[in-house]
């Protein structure tokens, strides 16, 4: 695991309703999804993104969700449980070196990508792992926080989106974030 990634313990601070004052994940969200849509969560920590899109995207929907550390997975499969919400969320520890996600390949109708991508070391890699399980009119929400990525930063991660078959459409406004959707490049 990457030395930069952040501990375990914090995500007890980053699934705590008090973060509701900065972030409101169903209205982040909310515009990408539809009910029974497939999504992609990478980096989902403790569930604050993911228990909310699980509601939106109903009983047929399902939110993949892959990180690298096991006390996050395992905290967000309980609280999943305890909102009555497992049977949506297909939560897996991943390794450091790919999502492993093969099989949901040109399968997924939305990925978030939120406050992760500046703790993976191979930054092109991951946006090619995360494009090959989109459908062709699918987008990725990317977001990145301003305290620890700068605009010069938040500009080259873009640029390794872009090498990897991804590019910018749109540039929503989210608070103390940098932000992106992005779809597939089309093919000329």
């Amino acid at each position: 695991m990457p030395e930069h990634v952040c501990p375990w313990w914090i995500g007890y601070l980053l699934a705590s309703p008090l973060r509701r004052f900065f972030h409101k994940p169903e209205e982040i969200v909310k515009p990408y999804l539809k009910e029974g849509v497939t999504v992609l969560e990478v980096g989902p920590g403790m569930g604050f993104f993911t228990l909310p899109m699980a509601r939106l995207v109903g009983s047929q929907g399902k939110v993949v969700c892959v990180d690298v550390q096991e006390k996050m997975i395992k905290s967000l499969v309980r609280r999943g449980a305890r909102a009555e919400l497992a049977e949506r969320i297909n939560a897996r520890l991943t390794s450091g070196n790919s999502l492993q996600v093969e099989e949901f390949a040109n399968r997924v109708d939305f990925a978030l990508l939120f406050a992760v991508v500046h703790e993976v070391p191979d930054q092109e890699k991951l946006f090619r792992e995360v494009h090959a399980t989109l459908k062709d009119d699918s987008l990725v929400l990317l977001s990145e926080p301003k305290g620890h990525v700068t605009s010069d930063e938040f500009s080259q991660t873009l640029a390794a989106a872009r090498r990897a078959g991804l590019e910018v459409i749109a540039s929503p406004e989210i608070k103390r974030n940098h932000g992106a959707v992005l779809g597939k490049l089309r093919s000329k």
